[in-house]
């Protein structure tokens, strides 16, 4: 699909902003583009978890804020920070469609509270830690849904180390997607998956009964049993993120996570053991 001009990118901005109501042929009409070149109807929800980010979460609002897709709502669900992290989203509050600050049972059940209060047609995280790679990342990713066929819309990740600048230190190209790789211990990168708010409603949300590996069970459980043409792959970075997630941050956290994935493996019925090994060892390219 062909870009769109930024100046394009902004009247259409201001239209919606003053009829929020049109439908996305009277928005195509209104600033004489085609109707396949874009797709600003569609709402899309973020939802981000914060405990204790004060540090970074101000870049991840500022990020979602600056994004052109305009049809947008920003859902924070806090976990009862002490730092002065709710100072800082409070400070945020104008920008956001809903700000929750309540004591939960880790980020998944977190997530899940957030997409029980997205309105969206479509659903996507940016985690506390993270931005966009620019700001035109919300827009590539509602013109690859102005197909009605599409499920599923996800990109590339590149990790940056936290506090040290623009350094990367790896880049998670994901490839487009075949069932068959699931077998081979293939994911997106769960940052840059965005679903149709429905596969939520079909398939379910996180199972909170994992602490690290629920998202790679939500992907298998979701991703067995979509088609392949109801997916699709952008090849470029949507999201920067900065190391020390939960899954890597001791030796002990890496074991559980390894457990975690044979877990959900088995419980999904895809693959083996080859399939954890296969997902382990495929992290090694990243950083080449």
């Amino acid at each position: 699909m062909k870009p769109i001009p930024d100046e394009t990118h902004l009247k259409l901005m201001r239209v919606l902003a003053d009829n929020p109501d049109l439908t996305q042929r009277q928005l195509a009409d209104a600033v004489g583009v085609s109707l396949g070149a874009t797709n600003y109807s569609l709402k899309i929800s973020i939802i981000t978890a914060t405990w204790n980010c004060a540090d970074t979460v101000a870049d991840c609002l500022e990020s979602v804020a600056g994004q052109t897709h305009a049809n947008r709502e920003h859902i924070v669900i806090d976990g009862a920070s002490t730092d002065g992290t709710t100072e800082m989203l409070l400070r945020h509050r104008a920008g956001l469609a809903a700000l929750v600050s309540e004591p939960d049972r880790g980020i998944y059940e977190a997530l899940n509270k957030g997409i029980a209060r997205a309105t969206g047609d479509v659903v996507g995280f940016l985690h506390a830690d993270d931005v966009y790679a620019d700001a035109r990342v919300l827009a590539r990713v509602a013109e690859r849904f102005a197909d009605p066929g599409v499920q599923a819309v996800y990109g590339d990740l590149v990790y940056r180390r936290r506090g040290g600048g623009e350094r990367v230190l790896r880049h998670w190209r994901s490839g487009a997607y075949r069932r068959a790789r699931l077998a081979r211990g293939w994911m997106p990168p769960h940052p840059t998956l965005y679903l149709r708010r429905a596969v939520y409603e079909t398939h379910g949300t996180f199972d909170v009964s994992y602490r690290i590996a629920a998202d790679y069970d939500f992907v298998l459980r979701v991703f067995s049993r979509l088609q392949e043409g109801q997916v699709a792959y952008i090849p470029e970075t949507l999201v920067h993120m900065r190391t020390g997630g939960a899954s890597n941050r001791s030796l002990a956290n890496l074991v559980r996570k390894s457990a975690e994935d044979w877990r959900a493996l088995r419980h999904n019925r895809i693959g083996g053991i080859g399939a954890l090994a296969w997902k382990n060892l495929s992290k090694v390219r990243q950083f080449f």
